[in-house]
């Protein structure tokens, strides 16, 4: 047998070998056919002396007993080689064989190990214990459970590691882990040490049977603080923030020393901003404590902070932290990124590699989210360089980012590109693609089902309802018998999708019937799909009729309710359904508040607005988003009120073109033309592209200011620089501003020249104007009379 030693263990393996022979050349034929530096080739021809296999033996032993880990297969290989020629007539085999399987598994050599087990003429507890503990860890826990009952089955009696490593499986079936619970019963381990009761609290954790472990948990008469730690954890990771906060207390009065565990346990369960106080209190016992500097602790508080604050309120926080790593970076980026802080989450990653941290795949998925919110494909593109140069790109979680963000931008080429790169596709990227071509209405998204499917992969509920978005009448029945064929009709979200797909293809009584026949009582979503179809259709009743059946409608069912009432015009409906929506305590969103600040605006009502406005700042800083401000400065600048629409514009954080449309719609219509003319102009700077109602706003802001030379050119520049095409509105627009001002000529010929008649708001205006003007001229006449 030749073999060869490396590292540490060899060159004591090599000082062995050395010895012997020096002491023992009479009594041995050896052969030392090599030696090099790294490597001694030894091969043992024949053992002639007993007196000589002894003390060879006896060093073998004293250096298994002194190296405790190995980190090199072919040392392993090597140990389990001499083992070989030395024979088997050894007085302590087992533990020589024991020792080689233990190294064999930390090296991640199961197959190996297994071979010396089998090959072991006898075994001991010990050997099944390492064995039974090597499956488990590695999550094979079919053959740990196999040896288990083999050893039962040769009379072995289990230990408490026998049992410990059993339970330590992540993937430990429920009724085996009663099963084990009963044997530690019976044996009696349970109750006299603390390891099992605490690997059974493990057990029942992960299978979500929070009864069962807290049983034990009680039951225990001994517990350490890793049984704390785990029943901290477990209650924390359930959302069972209270309970967490209690054992966090009873382990303080108990005075159990605390362990970094403890407190990134009970960390783990806060959750929002009601938490922050507490989460504060444990910041602070965590300093008292001297693990401030811990940095998988500062990691969890920075998480903490995270949920707990505003996203303002991130980043001043993470400064303060003495120590970070990629994790503290990464949490801090996708912070910002998934709460409407996308632009930050970029700057906080541009500065990483300023403070020496190089990005990993979270940093890379995490941002790429920021840039999705974004949609701008030039920061997307930059991040994905730096990605292809970190070798990240046919990573399934980064290439899946990736497919998502291009298709969001509507590249779909590009998606497509970095879809085909990606080794081991997932459900999960064939989603993006697919999600993307749907947005497109195109066919291509049926046809890469069908290849999905071909594939073997097996479609979701996300699959069918990113699919149903663009499906044409003549596939929709088609696609409809598939999602019944794989179970996905009682799926309320596919379902709803169903529905809205042949609503969308003028089958609306195809949608209603699938409804009655799909379940009953009807599903909440489903009744909300059918209410918003009966609300864009302006049936008011057959909406409320639907609504008022559901037993418990959720927050989308009523503000479908209130958004019908706001767009028929019954506002004391609206503020009265409002009221039981509070009463009912039914949490508000966004889409609350567009309709309630909508029916402020139609009605005109500055203070009923303002305490609308009063209620998103005290009820929800998240519901204050973008599209809440675009509202609120459209409400306070129709109300009169321009100062308050440009003090929210200037806190809005994301402005978009709405945004600046509505301010200028505001400063116009409150005599602050000149103002609205420069906004226009700085947003052009900025890059927004005015569209046609931002050119209206601006050329309507003209007639109230009586600018006429500059309403011709915005009027000039639609078609000329942005090649829109002016509307009825816009001709209406400057007709009224040229009428209005003497310009009757000009507003003749605008007429004259219009690609459609003129309507009734056209000639009023020109009528006026010219009713104006003679008004004029009969008053010039009567002044020169006199």
């Amino acid at each position: 047998m030749i073999f060869s030693l490396e590292r540490e263990p060899s060159k004591i393996l090599c000082n062995i070998l050395r010895s012997t022979e020096l002491c023992a050349l009479s009594a041995y034929n050896l052969d030392f056919t090599s030696i090099t530096k790294n490597h001694i080739h030894y091969h043992a021809l024949r053992a002639q002396s007993s007196h000589g296999d002894v003390s060879q033996q006896q060093r073998l032993l004293n250096l298994l007993q002194t190296s405790s880990k190995v980190h090199s297969l072919d040392t392993i290989k090597s140990f389990q080689a001499l083992t070989i020629t030395m024979g088997l007539h050894w007085s302590q085999p087992i533990f020589i064989f024991n020792r080689i399987i233990s190294w064999y598994i930390s090296v991640s050599e199961l197959s190996m190990a297994r071979n010396v087990f089998d090959r072991m003429t006898q075994r001991s507890i010990v050997s099944y214990n390492t064995m039974i503990s090597g499956y488990s860890r590695y999550g094979n826990g079919k053959d740990a459970w196999e040896l288990f009952c083999e050893m039962r089955a040769l009379g072995f009696v289990p230990s408490e590691f026998t049992f410990g490593g059993l339970l330590s499986n992540s993937q430990m079936e429920l009724k085996k882990g009663f099963q084990l619970q009963g044997l530690t019963l019976k044996s009696g381990l349970l109750h006299s040490n603390a390891i099992l009761g605490t690997a059974l609290i493990g057990l029942f954790g992960r299978v979500c049977c929070l009864d069962e472990a807290i049983r034990i948990f009680e039951d225990m008469p001994l517990k350490n603080l890793v049984t704390w730690n785990s029943i901290i954890t477990l209650f924390a990771n359930n959302g069972l923030f209270v309970e967490s906060m209690s054992f966090f207390g009873e382990i303080m009065r108990v005075q159990i020393g605390l362990s970094e565990l403890t407190f990134v346990g009970v960390l783990s369960g806060f959750q929002c901003a009601k938490d922050l106080e507490l989460g504060q209190q444990i910041h602070g016992l965590v300093i008292k404590t001297g693990f401030d500097y811990e940095i998988m602790l500062v990691n969890c508080l920075v998480n903490m902070y995270a949920k707990c604050l505003p996203t303002c309120s991130v980043e001043k926080v993470f400064k303060k932290f003495p120590i970070h790593d990629v994790v503290t970076w990464n949490i801090v980026i996708g912070a910002l990124g998934s709460c409407g802080r996308p632009t930050k989450a970029l700057e906080i990653f541009f500065s990483m590699s300023d403070n020496g941290i190089l990005p990993n795949m979270t940093t890379f998925v995490s941002v790429l989210t920021a840039c999705i919110s974004l949609k701008t494909l030039l920061y997307g593109e930059f991040i994905h360089a730096k990605v292809v140069r970190n070798g990240f790109a046919t990573d399934v979680v980064i290439g899946s980012s990736l497919v998502n963000f291009y298709a969001k931008c509507n590249e779909l080429e590009d998606a497509h590109l970095c879809f085909n790169e990606i080794n081991e596709k997932n459900i999960i990227s064939w989603n993006a693609l697919i999600l993307g071509y749907s947005k497109r209405c195109s066919s291509t998204s049926i046809s890469l089902l069908k290849q999905m499917m071909k594939l073997g992969y097996y479609p979701d509920e996300f699959s069918f309802s990113s699919v149903l978005k663009s499906v044409f009448v003549s596939e929709l029945k088609q696609l409809h018998c598939s999602v019944i064929k794989m179970g996905y009709d009682q799926n309320d979200y596919v379902s709803s999708s169903l529905m809205t797909s042949y609503a969308r293809n003028g089958q609306a009584n195809e949608a209603l019937t699938f409804i009655m026949v799909s379940s009953s009582p009807l599903p909440v979503v489903l009744s909300n799909i059918m209410a918003g179809m009966f609300n864009r259709n302006g049936q008011y009743h057959e909406t409320r009729k639907l609504l008022l059946s559901i037993d418990e409608p959720d927050v989308i069912s009523w503000n479908i309710l209130i958004a019908s009432c706001s767009r028929t015009g019954n506002f004391a409906e609206v503020f009265e359904l409002f009221k039981q929506m509070r009463v009912n305590q039914i949490r508000f969103d966004s889409y609350t508040f567009v309709s309630l600040l909508s029916a402020c605006t139609r009605l005109c009502n500055l203070a009923l607005g303002s305490s609308v406005h009063g209620l998103i700042i005290k009820s929800n800083f998240n519901s204050y988003d973008t599209f809440v401000c675009n509202l609120l400065i459209d409400m306070y600048g129709k109300c009169g009120n321009i100062g308050g629409s440009v003090e929210i514009f200037e806190t809005t954080m994301n402005r978009n073109l709405i945004t600046w449309t509505a301010l200028i719609s505001s400063l116009g219509v409150n005599g602050y033309a000149n103002e609205a003319l420069q906004c226009f102009k700085e947003m052009e700077f900025l890059g927004f592209k005015p569209d046609p109602i931002a050119f209206l706003s601006v050329l309507s802001a003209c007639r109230h200011g009586g600018l006429v030379e500059e309403g011709k050119d915005f009027f000039g520049r639609m078609k000329r620089k942005y090649g829109i095409e002016p509307e009825m509105d816009h001709y209406n627009c400057l007709v009224d501003l040229l009428a209005k001002n003497g310009h009757l000529k000009e507003a003749e010929e605008l007429m004259c020249g219009m690609p459609f008649q003129p309507n009734a708001a056209t000639w009023r205006s020109f009528v006026e104007g010219c009713r104006k003007r003679a008004e004029e001229h009969e008053e010039g006449d009567r002044c020169s009379n006199c």
